[in-house]
């Protein structure tokens, strides 16, 4: 009695021919898919196991975008930091023919490197978050995330020294990182 229930008991429509098509097409989830494509670049075709996806969503998270952009910029900055700072070596007003010791050249190039480095570090950071919240945000990853993400940052960090700033600063950063974006692209 119970298979004809299910044999009488339409699922879709009461027309049998549209309850058939329409059970074909849409009901029947369970069925086998033969002709699954995958695409195909260089090698064998891989399927990621679900530990794969896991690891690779957490290193396109945002956090994890930020975090890295804040740890390279700081190393970055010290580079260029210690770089500067040895090309150009300090000289006191009044005493530039006095001999430096290795201590005030050393302390010199260490508050020079730290601050390279934590400036770097915020524009890094700021950049990154700003430009993955507008990913996020607009669902699309193309050049107009890196120019908003460069205004916003150029903005914000311009705006401490006033508004006349953080407008040259936005469209500065802007047009920078559209020119990085192009380049990168080619």
């Amino acid at each position: 009695m119970a298979v004809e229930d299910k044999k009488q008991r339409a699922a879709f429509f009461n027309d049998k021919t549209l309850d058939t098509l329409a059970v074909y097409f849409l009901g029947d989830i369970h069925r086998f898919r033969e002709n699954i494509v995958i695409p195909r670049s260089m090698g064998p075709v891989y399927i990621k196991t679900n530990e794969e996806k896991m690891v690779e969503a957490a290193f396109e998270s945002c956090a994890f975008k930020t975090g890295m952009s804040c740890v390279l910029g700081y190393g970055f900055g010290a580079a260029v930091g210690l770089f500067s700072s040895s090309v150009s070596p300090m000289t006191v007003p009044g005493q530039e023919m006095k001999q430096s010791s290795a201590r005030e050249i050393l302390r010199e190039m260490k508050g020079t490197t730290l601050s390279y480095a934590k400036n770097f570090a915020l524009v890094g950071t700021v950049f990154a978050a700003v430009e993955c919240t507008i990913e996020s945000y607009r669902g699309k990853s193309d050049w107009r995330n890196g120019t908003y993400a460069g205004g916003v940052t150029g903005g914000l960090i311009g705006l401490r020294a006033g508004v006349k700033a953080g407008i040259f600063g936005a469209a500065g950063f802007a047009l920078f990182s559209t020119l990085i974006d192009y380049y990168m692209h080619m």
